[in-house]
């Protein structure tokens, strides 16, 4: 029997929710909360999502509230997501960036994945900028976060299906996969290149543990954020870039009406953000 959630408790779990996370749920998404923590009620065995609720506000497992935020969130994600942004990364931004940090004396290049899921995307950078033979003569970092436990187990894991990588070249696959009965495992050389870190973006302590940032790759994230979650994340995003520094959001995103902090920059019809 499927347990119904009363509109009180729906709002005071959405505040909740939006408080930790920064996450936004309308009013008229209280099945999709009945849906996605429904199933968790029952294996804790609890009467009603109020009780959910006062465990996730009050209980000594603060690993609930980790399992909670797996459950919310949506994790769709696939190699070379959005091809075109990685082929200007690829391509004249990242000849922007290693000449403008050429200028100071720096040999590196700093990119962070501020909401990584399962790990395609900081991989799909890291085989991007292993395949440049520019970059062989200068320090990468890729730093990749998320605010789901889980996804980030997954990631370090570095073993996917056939759905993930679809869009995989058959060159990259050859060279950067192990492909076990249809379960591809990422190598270790583009394993090294990846750093995971657990962060939430609209904490400001979290956020802190990365700075000086050249590109940063925050896609298809701040859909899930009402305005004002979106204006602190993007603010945080913003300390964490270098200056002149750049930043990818999703492709069906904008930045307008959030900030006049960045810069649209296009390149090959791709818009990307500069810190100003």
């Amino acid at each position: 029997m499927s347990l119904l959630m009363t509109d009180d408790v729906f709002k005071q779990l959405r505040d909740f929710i939006y408080e930790k996370s920064g996450i936004f749920i309308p009013d008229n998404k209280k099945y999709f909360l009945e849906n996605r923590l429904g199933k968790r009620l029952q294996e804790k065995n609890l009467k009603g999502y109020e009780d959910y609720l006062y465990i996730l506000k009050y209980g000594s497992d603060k690993n609930e509230l980790n399992t909670m935020f797996n459950l919310v969130t949506t994790n769709e994600t696939f190699f070379f997501r959005e091809p075109q942004q990685f082929n200007v990364f690829a391509g004249e931004l990242f000849n922007r960036v290693v000449a403008e940090n050429a200028k100071t004396g720096r040999r590196d290049i700093k990119i962070w994945s501020a909401a990584c899921s399962t790990g395609e995307e900081p991989y799909t950078i890291a085989m991007i900028l292993m395949e440049k033979p520019e970059a062989a003569a200068i320090r990468k970092e890729i730093y990749a976060s998320d605010i789901s436990d889980s996804v980030l187990n997954s990631a370090k894991a570095g073993i996917y299906g056939s759905y993930a990588i679809r869009n995989v070249p058959d060159t990259y696959l050859k060279k950067y996969f192990i492909n076990t009965n249809q379960q591809y495992s990422i190598s270790s050389a583009v394993k090294s290149l990846t750093k995971f870190m657990k962060i939430n973006l609209i904490d400001d302590r979290d956020v802190r543990a990365v700075r000086g940032v050249d590109v940063i790759f925050c896609r298809n994230v701040l859909i899930y954020f009402d305005d004002k979650a979106k204006q602190k994340a993007v603010a945080n995003l913003y300390d964490s870039l270098r200056p002149n520094g750049y930043l990818f959001v999703g492709t069906s995103e904008s930045l307008h009406n959030v900030t006049r902090a960045f810069r649209p920059v296009v390149i090959n019809k791709v818009i990307i953000y500069q810190k100003v």
